[in-house]
């Protein structure tokens, strides 16, 4: 991945649906937030999603398809604990409907992530610091 597009990564904002009013961002280099923290315990999480592979934007119907694969992926694994809704959104407007997930294995998450042709995601294990992990070089 280039530094340019990894320079995009860096500058997005994350932000985890756990209720109708609480929106907490996940912020790189980071511990997550104290609502998340209670959530995930001391287990890996993942910020991720299906949209938009190789960082080449499409059309909502392929996405949404999509999406809703990797959220019966997800749901199919036995070390999924949590699911919630999540979105990211760029330094340059751009967004994408993802999932904060916590529970599968870091090689669970790069292999979904993988499969749904995605660059990176942002990940963590228990109140680590945030990080974006590069899946495609």
């Amino acid at each position: 991945m280039d530094e340019a597009l990894l320079a995009e990564y860096r500058a997005s904002t994350y932000l985890v649906c756990l209720d109708k009013v609480q929106w907490p961002a996940i912020v790189l280099d980071q511990s997550l937030p104290p609502p998340l923290q209670a959530l995930v315990g001391e287990h890996p999480w993942a910020f991720i999603t299906a949209w938009n592979p190789g960082s080449v934007r499409r059309p909502g119907a392929p996405n949404e398809a999509a999406q809703r694969r990797l959220l019966q992926e997800l749901e199919g694994d036995a070390h999924t604990a949590a699911v919630l809704p999540a979105i990211g959104i760029g330094p340059t407007g751009w967004h994408e409907p993802s999932l904060f997930v916590v529970g599968p294995t870091f090689a669970a998450f790069d292999a979904l992530g993988a499969a749904h042709g995605q660059n990176a995601y942002v990940r963590g294990r228990g109140c680590s610091r945030a990080s974006v992990h590069v899946l495609l070089p």
